[in-house]
């Protein structure tokens, strides 16, 4: 292995890491909030796309997980920003952290994956640009992917919190 090999080895098992260690302390944050609120729920830390992933999920259906989702995902991007800031607070970095709650965020994903690859479709048969609604950053990016995948570019224009996603001809 040469020097510079070596180096970024190691730099990969720092990140690593350091988003493990922000996975446990977002979980111990969490697994206060559930005691709290005396819900059950179980916690499931993984590392994703460079970021620290912690879902919330429950054996028992999740109903009660329902409560910190909210509508269209309000509470759990609020649980989110929350989360982010204990860690924060904790390691002195800022976190990219991703929070799912009862599968919410993963259902979210495969829907806007979708909406994506239509709309890349649909440009590509009418040659039109395409604009979409509203959306948050998270969805937002996950129609950028997917548009991506489909072979076609996306913009975002607007501003917060209209900003919303354009999908573009070749």
């Amino acid at each position: 292995m040469t020097e510079g090999t070596t180096s970024a080895a190691a730099e990969g098992a720092d990140t690593l890491t350091r988003l493990e260690q922000e996975g446990e302390i977002a979980a111990d944050y969490l697994e206060g909030l559930l005691d709290i609120a005396d819900l059950d729920g179980d916690i499931d830390m993984d590392v994703e796309a460079d970021r620290a992933a912690v879902s919330i999920i429950s054996d028992s259906g999740g109903r009660d997980l329902q409560k910190l989702v909210g509508r269209d995902g309000e509470v759990l991007e609020a649980l989110q920003e929350l989360t982010r800031l204990a860690v924060h607070r904790e390691t002195g970095d800022r976190s990219r952290l991703m929070l799912d709650i009862a599968g919410y965020r993963a259902k979210k994903r495969a829907e806007l994956s979708e909406l994506g690859a239509k709309a890349a479709a649909e440009v590509r048969n009418t040659g039109e640009s395409v604009k979409l609604k509203p959306m948050t950053p998270f969805e937002r990016k996950v129609v950028h992917d997917a548009v991506k995948a489909a072979g076609l570019r996306s913009e975002s224009e607007g501003e917060e919190p209209q900003r919303f996603v354009v999908v573009l001809p070749a």
